[in-house]
């Protein structure tokens, strides 16, 4: 079993996790990515480095096999979003919910692909996780699925970054984020706010 400085699940192409890769270059990272156009970045970008790990299964609270849904790689440019290649999910109407005057997305723009979900517990399996450092999540609504399946009797996680905004269905906050703070809360983690969007859970050492 080995430890991880850092697991993130929806790794997008990796632009946005800079400084994160750089603080942990040299522990072992996991990036989950299941759209094909990012992890392929991914993987030609660290190829190279032993201690990067790329998995492309989206995680979810079971395992099954359905379609997974992201914006079109050829409708990035017309969009004009670069954000738009990272709002992939099981649920196509989550993207479409993203619909606004200036970002006018349709059901042309949107494909589907039939992948296998895993669960975290099938994560950690397959890459013999011991502990983390820092496990960051951004999965387009998914979060709720996650975070209520993660057994903490069985893994210890020092930081959780998780985004809020989609908890309770697509820019809506509600029960569910209540219960996974409840949850975190009562494993020994400390609820910060980052932003509007964004939460990290810092695990609480006892005495």
């Amino acid at each position: 079993m080995k430890h991880f400085g850092l697991v993130v699940l929806g790794a997008h192409f990796g632009v946005w996790l800079t400084s994160e890769l750089e603080k942990y270059k040299k522990q072992n990272i996991i990036l989950v990515e299941p759209v094909p156009y990012n992890y392929k970045i991914l993987k030609e970008k660290f190829s190279e480095q032993e201690n990067i790990f790329i998995c492309t299964n989206p995680i979810y609270s079971k395992n099954k096999t359905e379609k997974f849904y992201f914006v079109k790689e050829t409708s990035i440019h017309k969009l004009n979003k670069h954000w738009a290649s990272g709002i992939g999910s099981f649920n196509k109407q989550h993207i479409l919910d993203h619909k606004s005057k200036r970002f006018k997305i349709n059901e042309i723009d949107i494909e589907g692909l039939d992948l296998n979900f895993i669960t975290f517990e099938d994560l950690i399996k397959k890459y013999e996780i011991k502990s983390i450092d820092k496990l960051q999540i951004d999965v387009e609504g998914a979060e709720y699925e996650i975070l209520n399946t993660i057994d903490f009797d069985k893994i210890h996680i020092n930081l959780i970054q998780f985004e809020s905004k989609h908890f309770d269905g697509t820019f809506s906050e509600g029960p569910k984020l209540k219960i996974i703070k409840d949850k975190l809360i009562n494993n020994n983690y400390k609820i910060i706010d980052i932003d509007e969007e964004n939460i990290l859970a810092e695990k609480v050492i006892s005495d």
